[in-house]
């Protein structure tokens, strides 16, 4: 059995907590007596609980885009896993949306954490670390389209499956990302 990490300890008390009540009211120290843990110790991981949330984001991404591996684990595979993601934590995803903004902002840290997921992943393709500017601009229309899309789906209640949201994302991949995302097909 795994056990959890303080930072994971961390993430939980903080969503379980968004569940009542909203970001930007919540406090560290209503995190930490949550949890049992001390302030200093919150401190210790973060340096506040924004950098909380993008740590509670990161680390899905991370763990979802880490499974790419063109054979058995592919984009689309990817995008339903982030549908579920967004959908089972519907509740705390609409609460860091609605009550962060300005350099906090839950959204812009999203579009930019995706960018630079997808970036990677083309890279890695790529095997450099240039991106010709017309792929890096597909990947940013690409990301910032299927983030407005995650968003609409959200916060308006829409009722769509997670697997309804993930084939309209993969359906809206540029044609020339494709080769990246899916190697082993013919392009």
């Amino acid at each position: 059995m795994k056990r959890k990490t303080t930072k994971e300890l961390l993430a939980e008390s903080f969503q379980e907590l968004a569940q009542n009540k909203r970001i930007d009211k919540i406090t560290i120290t209503e995190i930490t007596q949550n949890c049992g843990m001390s302030q200093p110790t919150f401190y210790n991981h973060f340096k506040d609980k924004y950098d909380l949330i993008v740590w509670i984001h990161t680390a899905h991404v991370s763990q979802v885009m880490g499974r790419i591996d063109g054979k058995s684990y592919l984009w689309r595979d990817t995008l339903l896993d982030g549908a579920r993601y967004y959908d089972e934590n519907r509740a705390f995803i609409k609460n860091a949306l609605k009550h962060t903004s300005g350099q906090d902002s839950f959204i812009e840290y999203v579009r930019r954490s995706n960018t630079e997921f997808l970036k990677a992943e083309v890279q890695k393709k790529l095997m450099t670390e240039h991106i010709p500017d017309e792929i890096m601009g597909m990947i940013e229309v690409y990301v910032y389209g299927t983030v407005q899309y995650m968003l609409r789906w959200l916060m308006n209640d829409e009722h769509k499956t997670p697997e309804q949201v993930a084939d309209i994302w993969e359906k809206s991949l540029p044609e020339p990302l494709r080769q990246y995302l899916y190697p082993n097909e013919n392009v």
